[in-house]
């Protein structure tokens, strides 16, 4: 609430003021990782590995099979390329690659 004028600050003012602090760890364009990750990767990676989290520049990818753990470490600086290629900036430093549960998505309409 706004103390001067005893009015309280619309929801619209405080979210602009959040996203436009550039002191958080994130930036909300990072969102579009979801959106093209499976353009980047390919049908075949998208099944078993999907971003998790992305901080400060390092993006957590969790992966459904061990076996595909090596593989994706050896491509990873392919895929980090290509995200930041879609992003037309630098918004991938490090990619890590997690052991972890996947979200399997619905392929049929």
């Amino acid at each position: 609430m706004d103390e001067k004028k005893g009015l309280m600050t619309p929801l619209k003012d405080i979210i602009a003021n959040l996203f436009g602090d550039s002191s958080l760890p994130f930036n909300p364009d990072d969102a579009r990782i979801w959106e093209i990750w499976d353009d980047v990767v390919g049908h075949s990676i998208a099944e078993i590995a999907q971003p998790s989290w992305i901080k400060n520049k390092r993006l957590v990818v969790y992966v459904a099979e061990s076996i595909w753990l090596q593989e994706l470490n050896f491509t990873g600086e392919s895929i980090k390329e290509g995200l930041n290629r879609r992003l037309n900036r630098d918004a991938v430093k490090k990619i890590e690659f997690r052991l972890g549960t996947i979200w399997k998505k619905d392929l049929d309409p």
